[in-house]
């Protein structure tokens, strides 16, 4: 089953709910988003989750990241295709262009970023978007080839100084949601890619003078709109590619090496908590 993780409306946008069901599901970390809904797009699973809820009243610090992908899990998710907006840092990434992000600079420090608080695991990540999803997404339309994605905590935008300071780093995107995201799921071993669209230029470009605030606004609406409509389209078309499981990875295999607590003196409440992750290593 194919996890799509977006915005409100997502189910939607893509015609799949007429067929869908619901599910509420109990998670150790407390409820998700927004019920998770299953149905099929061109004859392929998914699980459909709107991240910031109905309606959107979550902001970005307060989405339950941790509810969503362990939710996931237990649905027997294995893919993970993310979508979110993002501010460009760079002039040539222009408003409405879709993004599959190669790197992540996290800057978040109010979002428990890990499943486990009670023993030590330590997943590698250094390439934290799959590979096999990256490139399934590249072949499926249009979209720029990588690019780092700077997550900062929000809900605020940044400053100037905050936007020249990332682009020194050369990043590309600016943007609040892809962590602890993908984090989480590296570390319930669930393949996960990012698919951004580029609502506009960071504060670092100065805005036409003679665009105030509401057309500013009424302009990223619009981009964001256009980049949406794109970004529902690529992802139904990569769908089939990801479906079949073609290349390879390490994501479903993360934890294989990175339990570095003594199993046998892992509580029995931990391993019951956490067993739709941990539990084929610990039997």
């Amino acid at each position: 089953m194919i996890g799509i993780i977006g915005g409100s409306g997502l189910g939607e946008a893509l015609g799949a709910l007429p067929t869908g069901e619901a599910h509420r599901i109990d998670t150790p970390f407390g409820a998700t988003s927004a019920p998770i809904v299953t149905t099929e797009i061109g004859g392929v699973p998914v699980a459909l989750l709107a991240r910031h809820g109905e309606g959107h009243l979550l902001n970005p610090s307060r989405v339950p990241y941790r509810a969503n992908i362990f939710a996931m899990k237990k649905l027997g998710v294995t893919r993970i295709l993310a979508s979110g907006a993002v501010g460009s840092l760079r002039e040539e990434i222009a408003p409405r262009s879709l993004v599959i992000p190669d790197q992540v600079v996290d800057r978040t420090f109010r979002r428990a970023g890990t499943f486990y608080e009670d023993l030590a695991v330590h997943v590698e990540l250094a390439s934290p978007f799959c590979p096999s999803l990256r490139r399934a997404l590249l072949l499926a339309g249009p979209s720029a080839d990588g690019g780092t994605y700077v997550c900062m905590e929000g809900p605020q935008f940044s400053t100037r100084a905050e936007s020249e300071l990332h682009r020194a780093w050369d990043a590309h995107l600016i943007g609040m949601t892809v962590m602890p995201e993908a984090k989480l799921a590296r570390e319930a071993e669930i393949c996960y890619a990012l698919v951004a669209l580029v609502t506009d230029h960071d504060c670092w470009r100065p805005r036409k003078a003679d665009l105030d605030a509401h057309r500013l606004l009424e302009e990223i609406i619009g981009h964001l709109r256009a980049a949406t409509e794109n970004a529902l389209g690529l992802i139904r078309r990569a769908l089939p590619v990801v479906a079949s499981g073609q290349g390879e990875c390490g994501c479903q295999s993360a934890l294989a090496l990175a339990i570095w607590s003594d199993r046998a003196k892992i509580p029995r409440e931990v391993r019951s908590k956490l067993a739709p992750l941990l539990g084929k290593y610990l039997d």
